[in-house]
């Protein structure tokens, strides 16, 4: 099981399906996902665990130690970095896609949220202009996957199993797959949660949070180390304002409460409103 988040989506004794490799990954060597090592009490015995958790900086997920104590004479403390694998794997990746040009952009959000019609109409506007290509992270299925290569791109399907987030191993032997030209655009659709994605680093340039109007309003403080950890947040479905009760101003408020300098924009990825603002801060990442 994943040591930070506790699905079982890591390396080692996961059981999500991973993507072949047709070729060697892009970075040396083997990066496993490194785990906190078990232990066991005898009867009456106390314990004092630290589990290592994450709180989301851009670029990298700093450690915090959470302890959970109990009375006894014996105190045992296991004070490992869980996500220190992925965060050196994550560097590297950063550092391979910064040597090509290449832009690579983390889409994350609840299920529905709309990152698929999204990354279609993205997709199919950027045509000729830039080439994309698109790594898609989901639990079981190709069918996001198909959507994305009828609008045009080509794409790689990640499936997690039973993990809630992709990894830098995972966006390592995506990138392998993909091999990306250089001076392009990369866009991850991670799995949809808002949670366990903030935590991973996958050596991506920017982070974004898509919340729809159909969410409730009050999403960012439910949830404040994603939206924390995000660049900029895309307020999607915006033609369905005049049907749900979704207020726009305090949702940005709230966001704003938990990232003072964060970016937000309004959209509907079906009607094509607003997304000029969204293809015009992909630009800003060159």
């Amino acid at each position: 099981m994943c040591g930070t988040c506790g699905c079982s989506g890591g390396s080692e004794g996961g059981t999500g399906t991973r993507i072949a490799l047709p070729h060697s990954p892009p970075h040396e060597g083997d990066h496993e996902h490194e785990h906190a090592p078990g232990h066991t009490h005898g009867p009456g015995q106390a314990h004092d665990h630290v589990h290592e958790h994450a709180e989301p900086h851009h670029g990298h997920a700093a450690p915090v130690a959470i302890r959970v104590a109990e009375e006894g004479p014996e105190t045992v403390t296991l004070e490992q970095r869980v996500l220190a694998k992925n965060e050196e794997l994550a560097a590297r990746n950063r550092s391979w896609l910064a040597e090509r040009g290449i832009v690579a952009v983390n889409l994350m959000s609840s299920p529905g949220a709309g990152k698929t019609t999204l990354l279609e109409r993205t997709i199919r506007d950027f045509a000729g202009l830039r080439p994309v290509s698109v790594v898609e992270g989901d639990q079981e299925t190709m069918l996001d996957a198909d959507r994305i290569r009828r609008a045009g791109s080509t794409v790689v399907q990640v499936n997690t199993g039973a993990g809630c987030h992709l990894d830098a191993e995972m966006m390592r032997d995506a990138l392998t797959t993909l091999a990306p030209v250089s001076g392009s655009l990369v866009l991850v659709e991670n799995v949809g949660n808002l949670v366990c994605p903030a935590l991973f680093d996958l050596g991506e340039g920017s982070r974004v949070v898509i919340i729809s109007v159909t969410e409730g309003t009050d999403k960012p403080l439910k949830y404040p180390y994603m939206f924390a950890a995000a660049d900029l947040v895309i307020i999607n479905k915006i033609d369905l304002l005049p049907y749900v009760d979704f207020d726009v101003a305090r949702c940005e408020e709230y966001a704003r409460s938990v990232n003072p300098g964060l970016r937000l924009l309004t959209v509907s990825a079906t009607t094509g409103e607003g997304m000029r603002d969204w293809y015009d801060w992909v630009a800003e990442r060159y």
